[in-house]
């Protein structure tokens, strides 16, 4: 056999690189070693940290659990003086206007005795009466009616009521339209006798406090007619060919209320016969708390019931005795608060019953939020339309400025002059309504015959303020309904105001410039009533916001909203609108009103940062939990008059089991320094200092290692607040208290921001 190759090996390593490598080696082993110890000693480090840090979390925790029914008692003894007293408040102001009202022996009925709004009614309906300022005058009386009608459907807490005060309220509204309806007639069928000489046509524009009337009657039918502007109220209109040829009457009707939208959500809308205490944008009320809260009432009830009884002596306080029965003090509505604070209510009902029996139940807030429910989905309560119907939600728009009635009659006959005879036709029918139908045509030269549209313009109301371009809704009157469609050449601008002017040539601009106004124009392809509507959520969500405490029951709650910046002085019960932006209304801002009546004329004029039922439908949020949520809003109420609260980016970040504001101790117009601030955490039991700032990377909910915790929101503050501090909060009105937290329950700006 051959012999076997050897394979080839390697240089042979020298002793001094085998000791460099022994060496190597050596070194990493114990460079290993050395890793393993530390790392073991960095695991044994930090599980003594969180031993540590778990000790310390148990001692606070024990700590908190040990004071947890002090600090309570505590909050519940502050809540319920303040409720009481507001509530005390509310009752002796609403008796002082009933007593003055009774004084005042006025001839307008009360909308609440049903015999009497139907008296009323029917007296007026038989009226001739066509006077246009007796008829105005007596609107004025109609109006004020329904706004208590309306004001007594939001309070109603009998459901037997509510068909009642709706068949009430529909009739003066279906009153004071005929008799309008009636006074129009009566001025057109003199439309012979007030010829504008430079026309030959009667024109003539009435104004009265709530009611604008345009009146235009074709007496010369020329074809060459084309378009009219009424120059006092800055509304005009254009027609086609067809309508300048026949014989009929036009009206624009303005009316600053909007009796249709209300209509409308009579029609359409699910109408809750639940009282208004159990109906909450935070949440459903727990059952326990509802039952107690129905058995204090009884029992506050049956205790008024027995004293109104032993003090009836005439007919006349019985009958006044009945209405105040309708309307019970403890269910009255807050208009500016949302339902969520009949929650804190019945807990204070309970605690005012229960005091001193020494159990420990569901009082507060506080302690409501260790159920944690999640309320139910809300259910959609509009009616569902037909596809391809275009119908305005009125729950996304609101309808501003009130109704513009956009409406085409036939001309009453108009007398003659005979031998010093005025012959009139006597017709026992009133203004019967011109059906247009347009013509059509094959003639496209023939550009009215093409599109025989019938086209208006009309000045933006100076009552309210759009802050985007407006959208125009017609009334379709047998769905009862508002609609966009059919709404064509819409065009919105600011422009001097045109002057009036009429001919064979159409309408001339006047050469007199009154002032730069804002206006929009569109055509439609016959008559309706129209509305211009908003998107009702235009300045949602708020970019931030800050309440900030300016003295003794004083504070300025600041939102920065979507497209409006807006600032709300607080002053004991009364606020004041104010902002940057040129707006005008001066009925708005600057002045001093209540919180009620400040949130009725925003949302009339436009101006909208409040939450109700369907926000959560249409704005993004935060998505917090609603019980959480209103305990910091009644508790950072309670320290208004000391604290600066503040919006954080991390509320928004941190999840809806998280609820974070910033908090410092300060006072003032000047803004707060920035090393004064903290963020506090809201939890589901406990409250608690963070650790870390706004301008921390990451979120982390550690608490602040010099900080406790505590069972309340006021008690958590009152560790970082001066002995100064504290006591000024314990001095604060409760009226001041009531309307701090009102403002916040109704704008929620830790959800909406």
């Amino acid at each position: 056999m051959p012999p076997k190759k050897k394979g080839k090996k390697g240089p042979k390593l020298t002793k001094a690189q085998k000791a460099k490598l022994k060496l190597e080696e050596e070194q990493r082993r114990l460079r290993e070693e050395e890793e393993a110890q530390i790392r073991a000693e960095r695991e044994e480090q930090e599980r003594l940290e969180r031993q540590r840090r778990q000790e310390i979390l148990d001692m606070l925790e024990a700590k908190d659990s040990e004071r947890r029914e002090g600090e309570l008692r505590e909050l519940r003894s502050l809540l319920e003086k303040n409720y009481l007293a507001v509530m005390k408040y509310k009752n002796d102001a609403a008796q002082m206007s009933k007593w003055k009202k009774y004084m005042q022996c006025s001839d307008i009925p009360d909308p609440a005795v049903q015999q009497d709004i139907n008296t009323f009614i029917s007296l007026w309906r038989d009226d001739p009466e066509c006077s246009i300022k007796a008829v105005f005058k007596q609107c004025n009386v109609a109006l004020q009616l329904i706004e208590e009608l309306e004001m007594l459907l939001r309070e109603v807490s009998d459901a037997n009521y509510i068909p009642k005060y709706q068949e009430a309220l529909l009739h003066l509204q279906d009153t004071v339209y005929a008799k309008i309806l009636n006074t129009s007639m009566d001025i057109l069928k003199g439309a012979s006798h007030n010829i504008d000489t430079e026309t030959g046509n009667m024109q003539a524009v009435i104004k009265g406090d709530n009611i604008t009337l345009c009146l235009w009657a074709n007496l010369m039918r020329k074809s060459r007619f084309k378009c009219l502007t009424f120059k006092e109220v800055g509304m005009g209109f254009e027609l086609t060919k067809q309508l300048a040829t026949s014989n009929i009457a036009l009206r624009i009707l303005h009316t600053s209320y909007d009796h249709l939208s209300t209509l409308s959500r009579m029609t359409h809308m699910k109408i809750s016969t639940a009282p208004p205490r159990l109906l909450s944008v935070f949440g459903e009320v727990p059952s326990e708390v509802m039952e107690q809260e129905d058995e204090a009432k009884e029992t506050q009830e049956e205790a008024q019931e027995k004293q109104d009884e032993e003090q009836e002596q005439e007919q006349e306080q019985e009958q006044e005795q009945i209405v105040e029965e309708e309307v019970q003090p403890g269910r009255e509505s807050e208009e500016i608060r949302t339902t969520a604070y009949t929650a804190t209510e019945s807990q204070l009902s309970r605690a005012s019953t229960h005091a001193g029996d020494g159990d420990n139940q569901i009082i507060t807030q506080v302690e409501v939020l260790a159920a944690e429910a999640t309320p139910p989905p809300p259910e959609d309560d509009m009616t569902v339309y037909g596809e391809g119907v275009e119908v305005v939600d009125l729950r996304k728009y609101t309808p501003l400025g009130g109704v513009f009635y956009y409406e085409l009659f036939h001309l009453p006959p108009q007398s003659h002059h005979t031998k010093g005879w005025e012959i009139r036709k006597i017709s026992q029918v009133g203004l019967k309504v011109f059906q247009y139908i347009p013509e059509k045509s094959n003639q496209t030269e023939d550009e009215e015959a093409v599109s025989p549209l019938v086209g208006l313009s009309v000045k933006l109301p100076d009552t309210v303020v759009f802050l985007e371009t407006p959208r125009v809704g017609r009334w379709d009157a047998e769905g009862k309904y508002w609609r966009m469609d059919g709404i064509s050449d819409f065009s919105y601008r600011d422009h001097a105001q045109e002057g009036e002017g009429e001919g064979e040539k159409g309408e001339e601009e006047d050469e007199e410039v009154a002032g730069a106004v804002t206006k929009v124009s569109f055509k439609m392809d016959t008559f309706y009533p129209f509305v211009l509507m908003q998107y009702t959520y235009a300045n949602f969500p708020f970019r931030s916001w800050e309440l900030r405490p300016l003295g003794k029951d004083s504070a300025l709650f600041s939102i920065h909203g979507a497209l409006i910046d807006l600032r709300i002085t607080i002053q004991g019960n009364q606020c004041m609108l104010q902002t940057d932006r040129e707006v005008g209304l001066a009925n708005l801002f600057d002045k001093w009103m209540s919180a009620p009546d400040l949130q009725q004329a925003m949302l009339k004029a436009g101006i909208n940062i409040f939450v109700n039922e369907h926000t959560d439908k249409f704005v993004t949020s935060c998505r917090k939990d609603p019980l959480r949520e209103h305990v910091a809003y009644e508790q950072m109420a309670l320290f208004a008059s000391v604290c600066t609260f503040s919006w954080s980016k991390w509320n928004a970040q941190s999840g809806p089991e998280h609820i974070i504001i910033k908090i410092c101790e300060h006072q003032g117009p000047d803004a707060a320094p920035e090393d004064l601030w903290n963020l506090y955490l809201v939890g589901a039991k406990r409250f608690q200092k963070l650790e870390m700032t706004e301008t921390s990377e990451l979120f982390c909910d550690d608490h602040h290692p010099e900080s406790e915790f505590h069972s309340t929101f006021i008690h958590m503050l009152q560790d970082n607040m001066s002995p100064e501090g504290i006591s000024r909060t314990r001095e604060a009105h409760f009226l001041f208290v009531d309307t701090v937290q009102s403002l916040f329950c109704a704008t929620r700006p830790l959800m909406y921001c």
